[in-house]
């Protein structure tokens, strides 16, 4: 499975990747296999329609905040989502810089109840892979993922110490309207600024005597 990162003439999957037998040998590859760095912070982001997902807007916007609060040897970072879930430093591996889809788009209740299913099981197996491996969770997300991560923890038994954006700013956005999707972009100005201030916080509470 280590050979395949950067692999070369991939074909770019285009269907439910949560379905596909690519991403469940390779959720099974890092489960199994994988050596996750032990970092004081895991910090748990949503995929992006942009590979790899450090080029995506959204992730440089969320990194440049993380990166302003805290120092790259205290965190990881973890990507998940419809692409199951995966250290940030295997963004390139096949399959994840290529498929294309939008869970987002979907209408079909079968499709979003199976998404939920497999990803709950997914971030739950990597929560317990890595029960040792951090001391805190952070998390950045919004709807079904949230709603998966948030099962996925409750399942292994886990908890997060910051599940951001907060309820009080998600309601504030969809009572504003006008967003093409109901809750917004993570890169929403409100979302980010909560986020900032949240991060400061937090390590000024919990990391301030480390």
């Amino acid at each position: 499975m280590g050979s395949n990162i950067n692999p070369s003439n991939k074909p770019l999957l285009t269907d439910p990747p949560f379905y596909l037998p690519e991403f469940e040998q390779s959720y099974r590859y890092i489960i199994d296999e994988y050596d996750v760095e032990p970092k004081d912070i895991g910090f748990f982001l949503p995929c992006a329609m942009r590979k790899p997902y450090s080029a995506s807007p959204s992730h440089q916007l969320i990194k440049m905040v993380i990166s302003q609060v805290f120092s790259e040897d205290q965190y990881h970072i973890v990507v998940f989502g419809t692409c199951g879930i995966v250290p940030s430093e295997l963004e390139e591996m096949y399959p994840y810089a290529h498929y294309k889809y939008m869970l987002g788009k979907v209408k079909d209740q079968k499709v979003l109840d199976d998404f939920l299913r497999i990803e709950t099981e997914r971030v739950a197996g990597y929560l317990t892979k890595t029960k040792g491996v951090y001391q805190y969770r952070i998390a950045y997300c919004l709807g079904i993922f949230r709603e998966a991560l948030i099962r996925g923890a409750e399942q292994a038994g886990i908890r997060f110490d910051l599940i951001l954006p907060t309820r009080d700013i998600i309601n504030k956005v969809i009572e504003e309207g006008d967003c093409a999707f109901q809750e917004g972009s993570l890169s929403m100005d409100d979302y980010l600024g909560e986020f900032c201030e949240e991060l400061v916080r937090f390590r000024n509470e919990c990391l301030k005597n480390e």
